[in-house]
């Protein structure tokens, strides 16, 4: 038998295939789509995912001003954040987020769920978040999916 025929295939970055994909967050919820949204960016979908490289799909998500959140979680979950001043701690909840845009939500929930390093940050730069359900990639001609 030939030891060579059981090889694993490593992708990286010239044999890398990305797609666009578009996903849909009407009546979604906020982490059950984000973890998808995230396992789709990470190339986690595909079978030559390789840990250490950027192999994931260029994800569009739409509507993201109609996500839900469960349970009392639009009052009760806070987001912390701190300005590096003393006592520059700030706190926001998702209603007040939503206020001033809802793909905040959905891109905090999404890049909470990415690596924390450099190519988590570049797996991020692959997501694009709008409100309404119009978006200006039709030239990519992105395939949607349902989750």
């Amino acid at each position: 038998m030939d030891t060579l025929s059981y090889k694993t295939i490593s992708a990286n970055n010239s044999t890398v295939e990305k797609q666009w994909v578009v996903v849909d967050a009407q009546a979604a919820i906020l982490g059950r789509l984000a973890s998808e949204v995230a396992k789709i960016l990470r190339g986690k979908t595909k079978p030559s995912f390789t840990p250490n490289v950027d192999c994931g799909d260029n994800v569009i998500v739409i509507n993201a001003d109609k996500v839900r959140l469960t349970g009392d979680k639009w009052d009760a979950k806070v987001y912390v954040r701190h300005t590096g001043y003393p006592g520059g701690q700030r706190i926001s909840t998702p209603r007040i987020l939503k206020q001033k845009s809802s793909a905040i939500l959905v891109e905090k929930a999404v890049r909470g769920m990415l690596p924390k390093n450099r190519l988590g940050r570049k797996m991020y730069g692959n997501l694009y978040v709008y409100e309404g359900a119009e978006h200006p990639h039709a030239a990519q001609q992105p395939k949607a999916i349902t989750l």
